[in-house]
């Protein structure tokens, strides 16, 4: 897909006020949007992948130092940023990666597209939690003793609600992609027309 810089530095925008106002209040009642921000971001933008996959990690450290300074405590000695937390890097990349493979299929027919979709983003999310959640499972100090099945139990207990919420804001994501290609297809449409 080929997108004009002001299209694509506008999508990387409004992708980044989303992640930045959703993550605010990681479990407030507005989830956070970071993982389909990435998927998003991975299926318009994979061409940018040297600045805006940067950009958007230190935007998610720079949101979560913001909140986690900002109510008293220290960024290093918080229970979530282990040495668990840099495995947000691939976490985050299994996202992305899920994105671009979608973009690439984007020339199929919509069927086809919407079958991609609904086996990419479940894969993408699994994999992207394996990292996330095994990540502060294995290497953080909060469980005191790790086991395969206190993991596992882990792992399972959190894959849906997650799956969920990467899901519903990828169906806002592809409901806005299809409404505007209708919207611009509007103009050509008339002008045949007359």
């Amino acid at each position: 897909m080929t997108l004009e810089p002001r299209t694509r530095l506008g999508i990387f925008a409004l992708l980044a006020v989303v992640m930045a106002g959703t993550r605010l209040n990681h479990f407030a009642p507005v989830p956070d949007a970071s993982w389909a921000v990435f998927f998003v971001a991975g299926f318009y933008l994979q061409a940018q992948l040297r600045w805006v996959f940067p950009s958007l990690m230190a935007l998610a450290v720079l949101v979560d130092w913001a909140v986690i300074s900002g109510s008293g405590q220290s960024f290093w000695s918080h229970y979530c940023v282990s040495p668990g937390y840099w495995f947000l890097l691939p976490a985050h990349a299994a996202m992305w990666t899920g994105g671009a493979l979608l973009a690439r299929g984007s020339q199929r027919n919509d069927l086809q597209r919407l079958g991609l979709l609904a086996l990419l983003l479940p894969l993408s999310v699994a994999l992207c939690h394996l990292f996330a959640q095994g990540g502060f499972y294995w290497l953080s100090d909060v469980v005191s003793n790790p086991t395969f099945a206190g993991w596992a139990k882990n792992y399972s207990d959190w894959l849906l609600p997650y799956l969920k919420t990467a899901a519903i804001y990828t169906a806002i994501a592809a409901a806005l992609h299809v409404l505007v290609a209708r919207v611009a297809a509007l103009p050509s449409a008339t002008g045949e027309a007359a």
